[in-house]
């Protein structure tokens, strides 16, 4: 399973992939997925119709910016593939650390983060449309 990069063209397809990943309030829209791509060190990696992963790399400090799995491609290591293509492209892009937001209802999701080295660094209060908290995650990425 070898994640392939991403660009602004795939944008329309992503926001597909988006939407049927996550609830209406919180899917993008491929201007806002091609806007992403097109900020200051970005980049992304997908695999086709299962999901993709947006990040940047930027002053030596690493962001997803979303993972999106569709449903029917969960539980097969798909989202483990693309975060793995995300951390080492931003060791490549010499980032030190990797940091994310998760929503504190997405078990499955702080599950994956966990499994990968994450650990809870804040907390952003009713951060999502539905009103959960966002939990802020971060992992060194010299050990990735």
């Amino acid at each position: 399973m070898m994640p392939e990069p991403l660009s602004a063209g795939d944008a329309p397809a992503l926001a597909a992939l988006h939407a049927a990943a996550f609830p209406p309030a919180e899917a993008w829209g491929a201007d806002a997925i091609s806007l992403m791509l097109g900020l200051e060190g970005a980049y992304g990696f997908g695999l086709e119709g299962q999901g993709f992963i947006l990040a940047r790399a930027v002053a030596g400090e690493a962001e997803i910016l979303t993972l999106a799995v569709a449903p029917g491609a969960r539980r097969r290591g798909v989202a483990g593939a693309l975060l793995r293509a995300a951390m080492m492209e931003a060791q490549y892009r010499d980032a030190l650390v990797m940091f994310l937001e998760v929503s504190d209802a997405n078990i499955a999701a702080r599950g994956l983060y966990a499994g990968a080295g994450f650990a809870q660094v804040g907390l952003r209060r009713r951060y999502y449309a539905d009103g959960s908290d966002a939990l802020v995650l971060s992992r060194p990425l010299s050990a990735a």
